[in-house]
């Protein structure tokens, strides 16, 4: 589905150097990977995050959220001035040769799913309104097939078998502590060595919004569900760490498995749910029969099993036992093991930790 979308906008628009797709977080609206075309490489992305989620730039991928549309450029941001952008020149110009970026949020049932960047170089010419407003209308379609992306293909699990980890950067980006376990988690992440590569992109733009939140620029502590190589889900959010005389500030990124009340939420959207199919969702979970699901929600009988009938089709499931295994067990079952304890929490003692 995004590649057809891809495909519509090579299409459409004229001059187009190069393009990246990024995936993000819907609670955060945090970037957690990309996907590019054209010219653009993963060399640069340590200065990406700073110009992103540090640097004090007129907009940043969260605002265009708020934009008419969900969309914008360089051109339109700045006043036909994108040279007012020190990230248009000192990053995008200085090291690919853009002149202008179009950005457009992808959101699809009022969600946000990532972002679309689009860029011109010196032999192109700015985003028009009506470019933006096509990319604009296209937008949904990248949208959707981000969400499909997050619910194809069953895990595999996590078996690190790390716990929880903690890693601490400096103010240089440098990363000065970790504890045990950490590097595993990063791997699984898909990084290299812990502290001879850079850190997942995630990872880094967490890092760079923990910054911006020190800054009081941000009101939200950044956190993030991230996928792992294998298709596991973890949690993993930054916090600024000052010292006690109010010096340099840190980073501590915690890295930990996602349980299910974290993952729940975002599968059941992914499904492209209504609100009231979300709804009944939650009590099936919680094994709650029709008629109860009915007097809860005051409903008819008939309407729960029309809203059932369209949850089964959405999620490719024929069942309640079915449902329930597709959106619980896949992070829950791949654990489950006569050798492996469930701790007072429910969750799964030894490996994955227990958080009481």
């Amino acid at each position: 589905m995004a590649m057809m979308a891809t495909d519509r906008v090579r299409a459409r628009l004229d001059g187009l150097a190069a393009a990246c797709l990024a995936p993000a977080d819907p609670a955060t609206e945090l970037v957690t990977t990309t996907v590019k075309w054209g010219g653009l490489t993963d060399d640069q992305d340590d200065e990406w995050a700073f110009w992103e989620y540090e640097a004090d730039e007129p907009y940043d991928f969260r605002a265009v959220v708020h934009r008419p549309g969900g969309v914008t450029s360089s051109f339109t941001e700045t006043g036909g001035r994108p040279k007012d952008s020190r990230r248009m020149v000192e990053f995008f110009e200085r090291n690919y040769g853009f002149t202008d970026e179009l950005r457009a949020a992808l959101r699809v049932d009022g969600t946000t799913w990532g972002f679309v960047a689009l860029f011109r170089d010196g032999s192109g010419s700015a985003f028009t309104p009506a470019e933006q407003a096509f990319v604009s209308e296209v937008a949904p379609i990248f949208a959707r097939g981000f969400r499909t992306a997050l619910v194809t293909g069953a895990t595999n699990g996590i078996d690190t078998g790390a716990g929880p980890a903690v890693i601490v950067i400096d103010t240089a980006g440098e990363v000065v502590q970790a504890s045990v376990g950490a590097a595993e988690w990063v791997t699984e992440l898909g990084g290299g060595p812990l502290g001879r590569s850079p850190l997942p992109l995630g990872l880094r733009n967490l890092v760079g919004s923990a910054r911006t939140y020190a800054a009081g620029r941000h009101r939200q502590i950044p956190r993030m569900r991230l996928r792992t190589r294998t298709g596991g889900w973890v949690v993993a959010h930054a916090s600024p760490l000052a010292a006690l005389d109010g010096s340099a500030v840190n980073v501590v990124v915690t890295i930990e498995e996602a349980r299910p009340p974290d993952v729940i939420p975002l599968i059941v959207a992914a499904y492209g749910l209504t609100s009231r199919e979300q709804a009944v969702v939650q009590l099936v979970l919680r094994g709650v029969s029709t008629a109860q699901i009915a007097a809860a929600l005051h409903l008819s009988a008939y309407t729960v099993q029309d809203h059932l009938k369209s949850i089964f089709e959405k999620a490719g499931v024929r069942s309640r036992r079915d449902l329930t295994a597709r959106v619980f067990f896949d992070q829950y079952a791949p654990r489950m093991s006569p050798s492996v304890e469930i701790g007072p929490s429910g969750w799964f003692a030894g490996g994955g930790g227990d958080a009481g």
